[in-house]
């Protein structure tokens, strides 16, 4: 669902304010000059203590087939994930998009996760946080998995560090396999406002031995 405005002018601070109320932007088309604020009277979530992890994949989030990191390559990531894919010529990520989550990025409400392999980004995705909120916005994968272990260890960071709300937007069939669900718009709004109250911080750097145990822990299923 689309808001009646379409929102003329859209600055960091703007954008923030949509997130807090429920709402977010994207563009029609990746060359597309003007952004649509979006209120799906659904919303899918990805419950984090319901996280389903298929065993064939949780076999390789624990294994060292790739390097993880967090905010180390944001611009590459939001980069990758603006470009036309085999599946998908189109992208909703157009340079008005990537100019506010760059912005934010710098002010440290937007993270990214890169997975790599011998030193080269395959995968990754980035997102907004917000208190115990986090808001997946876009991923991509240019390896066998690489989006998923990246998905993997997002959850994980998040579980360790409280966070509460881990919002995909949309549900599809990617995220199906995960645990993803649509919920009614209110029921979404006041999850939100309890998290977004939340004193949490993001996990710049957590304790390897913890973030090993929450990987640990995750879901099985299939």
């Amino acid at each position: 669902m689309t808001l009646p405005n379409a929102a003329p002018t859209i600055t960091p601070d703007v954008l923030l304010r949509g997130y807090c109320l429920g709402v977010f932007p994207m563009a029609e088309r990746r060359d597309s000059d003007e952004l649509l604020w979006f209120d799906p009277p659904e919303r899918g979530i990805l419950p984090l203590d319901r996280f389903h992890l298929p065993r064939r994949l949780r076999r390789t989030v624990l294994s060292d087939a790739f390097t993880v990191t967090t905010d180390q390559d944001f611009p590459a990531v939001i980069a990758q994930c603006a470009a036309p894919r085999p599946d998908a010529d189109e992208t909703w990520i157009n340079p008005q998009i990537v100019a506010l989550y760059s912005a934010l990025y710098a002010r440290g409400f937007v993270h990214s996760v890169e997975c790599w392999q011998d030193g080269e980004l395959v995968g990754g995705l980035y997102g907004v946080a917000i208190g115990a909120a986090f808001f997946g916005e876009s991923m991509f994968s240019r390896r066998t998995d690489a989006s998923k272990v990246a998905l993997a260890h997002l959850v994980a960071r998040l579980r360790l560090a409280g966070y509460t709300l881990l919002d995909t937007q949309f549900v599809t069939t990617h995220l199906t396999q995960f645990g993803a669900t649509a919920i009614p718009r209110a029921r979404y709004r006041r999850l939100l406002a309890k998290a977004i109250a939340a004193p949490v911080q993001w996990p710049a750097d957590p304790d390897a031995e913890a973030l090993g145990r929450h990987l640990q822990a995750l879901g099985t299923s299939g």
